[in-house]
């Protein structure tokens, strides 16, 4: 299931900041995308366990880890904020580029972004979600599936993403864009309800 679009209106970054704050959205090329209620509790057990062991492990390193919601604007090329027509919050995220941050957040890709799958937002993130982050650059997106405790793995190569590579939630995986930052996955995995 895709998520709403607010109407057929091609919006940008000024038209972004003016919105209420009950409501959430994302900005991709110019469509405004309703975000998804609350997440449900293994999604949030995900995304913060990832954000704590990547908080641990970038300890004293310049790359910072960053846990939804931050706005991430992805610029097409030199356009002031106002003009930038995508606008997005990953889950989980690392920028290793300090002069992408700002007090609103992020102006460029970041090196690493993970979304965990739910079921109103998986057709998004695997495919318009995949498809922005590979078109601006970003060097590993993770997709973490928590029905079926499978993480899928798009590594940046030849400029753009190659064959992405399939592993259980099990042991560790490593970031290789991170200098092979590992990722420790049994004591989560035994924490996610079944076929929930």
């Amino acid at each position: 299931m895709s998520l709403a679009l607010l109407n057929t209106q091609h919006y940008r970054y000024g038209d972004y900041l003016t919105w209420p704050d009950d409501a959430r959205y994302e900005l991709i090329d110019g469509e405004a995308y309703l975000m998804a209620p609350a997440p449900d509790l293994p999604h949030q057990d995900i995304a913060g366990e990832v954000y704590f062991q990547l908080r641990q492990g970038l300890k004293g390193k310049p790359c910072r880890a960053f846990i939804a919601p931050v706005d991430v604007r992805l610029p097409r090329a030199d356009e002031s904020d106002d003009q930038i027509d995508t606008v997005v919050q990953p889950d989980v995220f690392v920028v290793c580029d300090p002069g992408k941050l700002d007090r609103r957040g992020v102006r460029g890709a970041p090196d690493w972004i993970l979304e965990v799958l739910s079921p109103s937002t998986a057709s998004h993130d695997q495919i318009k979600k995949r498809q922005l982050y590979e078109r601006h650059g970003v060097k590993e997106y993770w997709l973490v599936h928590p029905v079926d405790k499978v993480l899928t793995i798009y590594r940046r190569e030849h400029g753009g993403y190659g064959k992405p590579d399939l592993f259980e939630l099990t042991g560790q995986s490593t970031i290789a864009s991170l200098d092979d930052l590992p990722i420790t996955w049994d004591e989560l995995a035994a924490r996610l309800p079944d076929g929930y």
